[in-house]
């Protein structure tokens, strides 16, 4: 799945305003305050409205009227996202749209929510989840396209109106495009990697697929991979001798009291280091490699600003990894304030953010002639930024 679209009301600085044509690997710039951090929050928040309720969700954040747009407190959030999909042998664009406002109680409601697409090539796109208020149907026989809309079976739910239809129904195999969203949604990975949580031995305890929002499993993970799929650990060890100069190896490897450890090997040397001796670029490095050659990859990936800790001419090299990951067929948002990394980047992959009055709009790189006229002279786009090129954003 790919999504293409996200429209936005009354989110945060995102009073109204859209962001379409995204490519499967979208790189955001924007002045500190712009709204970068806010997007992403808009994946986890949807995230954990399907984990947990709508109510929960916006506690998160600091409650509603913290989420809503500045002045517009009163109105409702509005998210919409239009994404491609397989269906019937055919790449369908299928949108699901969520409105989430206060009831007469002032409690947190699903207003609205809808899951649609067309189901021939001419008509309106066909609801196959619509809900209100905790009440709706959804259509068990969606794939049925020997009937036309009328006759196809719907099935009529109750639901709390704070939990959303997607992940009540979406559990259900017979609910086609509910389930394959809730589990597009259950597979989104918002990082928020911390170098000093992924640092250090770790109790050999449990089992983890994946690698955490914050890398404090990544001894476990690592340790996985390195028994079970000791092909893809090759792939990712040759990543880092590739792109970190003097690594040897790595061994994940378990100590006497049960603990996890990460030795690195330099070529130089005779005698492996633990990972604490390790500099925080070449840990973050192996993190993210370990992210993106996971053996089961996530559909989504959402990393914010990867430059920290980083060398700048690593950062070109991080940004070939992600776009290679979304050519593989997961979808990569990352935000960044480095030239260094925009500079790797393609035209047609940055946005950029345009705060007006205190709310903002998304710009397309492609769309600008005068980028477009620079990047083709051969200017580079992180130049470009420095330069004053991208209004209203200055990396200064």
């Amino acid at each position: 799945m790919l999504i293409e679209r996200i429209h936005i009301e009354n989110f945060k600085s995102f009073k109204n305003t859209t962001i379409e044509n995204i490519p499967p690997l979208c790189v955001i710039i924007g002045a500190n305050g712009s709204g970068k951090t806010s997007f992403f929050q808009i994946f986890g928040f949807l995230k954990e409205c399907l984990t947990f309720n709508v109510t929960r969700a916006l506690q998160t954040l600091g409650g509603f009227h913290e989420v809503t747009s500045r002045g517009n407190t009163d109105s409702d959030i509005i998210i919409e996202i239009q994404y491609r999909m397989e269906i019937t042998g055919k790449n369908r664009l299928v949108t699901y749209r969520l409105e989430i406002g206060l009831d007469n109680n002032k409690k947190p409601t699903v207003k609205k929510e809808i899951l649609r697409y067309k189901r021939g090539s001419s008509g309106s796109p066909f609801h196959f989840l619509d809900f209100s208020m905790g009440k709706g149907t959804a259509v068990i026989n969606e794939e049925d396209f020997s009937k036309v809309d009328e006759e196809l079976t719907k099935e009529y739910q109750e639901l709390d109106p704070d939990i959303l239809a997607i992940k009540g129904i979406g559990q259900f195999q017979r609910f086609k495009a509910a389930n394959a969203f809730r589990q597009l949604i259950e597979g989104w990975h918002i990082s928020d990697f911390h170098i000093n949580l992924a640092r250090g031995s770790k109790d050999n305890t449990g089992f983890a697929d994946h690698l955490s929002i914050t890398g404090d499993n990544l001894q476990i993970v690592a340790k996985n991979i390195y028994d079970n799929h000791p092909d893809i650990f090759n792939i990712i060890l040759n990543k880092m001798k590739k792109r970190i100069p003097g690594i040897g190896d790595i061994i994940p490897e378990e100590t006497q009291d049960n603990r996890l450890i990460l030795k690195f090997k330099d070529s130089y040397f005779k005698d492996p280091f633990i990972d604490r001796y390790v500099s925080d670029g070449t840990i973050k490095m192996f993190a993210y490699l370990i992210l993106l050659y996971d053996p089961r990859p996530f559909p989504l990936l959402c990393i914010e600003e990867p430059e920290n800790q980083l060398y700048p001419l690593l950062l070109q090299e991080l940004l070939e990894e992600l776009r290679e990951y979304s050519i593989r067929g997961g979808q990569v948002f990352v935000s960044t304030h480095s030239p260094d990394l925009l500079n790797a980047a393609k035209l047609e992959e940055v946005f950029w953010l345009q705060k007006k009055e205190g709310f903002t709009q998304f710009k397309r790189a492609s769309d600008d002639p005068q980028i477009q006229a620079y990047f083709q002279a051969g200017d580079t786009l992180g130049y470009l930024w420095r330069e004053g090129s991208f209004s209203e954003v200055d990396p200064q």
